[in-house]
């Protein structure tokens, strides 16, 4: 078995499998160099809260942090999510591939069409089965207990 790993890319997963921060990189495509305070305003979470979610996406590189003064502005940053769609799209190559190979072979319709078969009768109930639904005994009363 072949162990693929990069460290990159399961950072960028993690960071993006979080529907906050998928908010906030998405609040940073619409417009980039928001402050912290700006991207937090939305949200119904502390500030320290967005922060940590921050955190994440600047560990992974989908963020950078410029400090301006007392002002913190984030940007968007696209080599990890290049890296990811890289992935993706190699995935997204396979399918496509086996649903055209799908669709050729269904489109192929060797068989001509044939009138539907009825469907077959459906068998009765086992009559053991419908015995012990409608003649089930109730349990007996429990025995006395024997004390030792």
């Amino acid at each position: 078995m072949v162990k693929y790993i990069d460290d990159a890319l399961d950072r960028t997963f993690a960071a993006l499998s979080d529907p906050t921060r998928r908010a906030l990189l998405g609040r940073l495509g619409d417009k980039d160099g928001l402050s912290v305070s700006e991207l937090a305003q939305p949200f119904q979470m502390s500030l320290p809260a967005i922060m940590k979610h921050l955190d994440v996406l600047s560990g992974a590189g989908l963020i950078a942090r410029e400090k301006t003064g007392r002002t913190v502005a984030c940007r968007l940053t696209a080599r990890p999510m290049e890296q990811a769609m890289d992935w993706l799209n190699r995935y997204a190559r396979f399918w496509s591939d086996n649903f055209d190979r799908l669709a050729a072979f269904v489109e192929e319709d060797p068989c001509p069409s044939a009138p539907p078969s009825p469907a077959p009768p459906r068998a009765p109930a086992s009559p053991s089965r419908a015995v012990s639904a409608r003649g089930r005994k109730k349990s007996t009363p429990r025995g006395p207990n024997r004390k030792a």
